[in-house]
């Protein structure tokens, strides 16, 4: 496994030769010469994967000012940093391990053991990495299922997590299938209920209507509408009878 690793020692003959170690496994190096570098390092750049930091250095900046401010900072707390000093720093190394340091790497640097404590960084970073994208998806299908309980049926954000082959994939795909069941379903409803309303106000004007055509009211204007229509019909009738004998004499 190759990595991004950051060496971060204020002698220039050590670090040169920290680099040179760490170079010769193959990994990509970045080198500084101080604490307050190494956070300005830290800060602009991503994907530094290890860091291998002095344990005594004579900056402003410190290595606990250094373990410090990165074990505080949520996007670098989870970053390997193995401290390294010559063996009679005991006490600095044990207060840098309950500082956050991953591990310790004595000085002169022997080959084996800075490829072991490289390696050892990187598989704990990576299983964190894993963990913290698992954590982030269960996320996802999390807010998806709430979307879907307020009504918002849009589940493109759980395609990439419904690939999986995991039990979490298997979950995403369940969700992304629930969600389709319960936007048809709602169609469904929706359809039948404007259906049902279009019943309801046929029914409501066939009652209104009923009301006004049986009342009494109703019934006496349209006998009085029927007599109206007989006196026309009487009244065309007998002039159409007055008109049909023209030029006769009068009595």
């Amino acid at each position: 496994m190759t990595a991004q690793v950051l060496v971060v020692d204020e002698g220039e003959a050590d670090r040169q030769a920290l680099c040179a170690a760490v170079a010769a496994l193959g990994h990509t190096v970045h080198a500084v010469a101080s604490g307050q570098q190494a956070l300005a390092h830290l800060a602009r750049a991503s994907g530094v994967d290890v860091v291998l930091l002095d344990l005594v250095m004579a900056g402003p900046t410190s290595c606990t000012d250094v373990l410090m401010a990165i074990k505080s900072d949520p996007r670098l707390q989870h970053l390997p940093v193995i401290v390294v000093s010559t063996a009679e720093h005991d006490d600095e190394i044990a207060r840098s391990i309950e500082l956050g340091a991953s591990d310790h790497l004595g000085k002169p640097v022997r080959a084996p053991l800075l490829a072991a404590r490289i390696d050892a960084g990187l598989a704990q970073k990576r299983l964190r990495d894993t963990e913290l994208d698992h954590l982030r998806q269960v996320d996802g299908v999390i807010d998806a299922a709430e979307s879907i309980q307020a009504g918002d049926y849009d589940v493109s954000s759980l395609e990439p997590i419904a690939q999986r082959a995991d039990r979490l994939g298997t979950l995403a795909r369940v969700v992304v299938q629930m969600a389709g069941e319960v936007q048809a379903r709602e169609s469904e409803l929706r359809r039948q209920v404007t259906d049902l309303r279009i019943e309801i106000d046929r029914s409501q004007l066939h009652r209104r209507v009923s009301e006004v055509t049986d009342s009494e009211h109703y019934r006496r204007l349209a006998e009085q509408a029927g007599e109206l229509r007989s006196l026309i019909r009487g009244s065309g009738e007998a002039s159409a009878d007055g008109g049909s004998r023209p030029g006769s004499a009068p009595d």
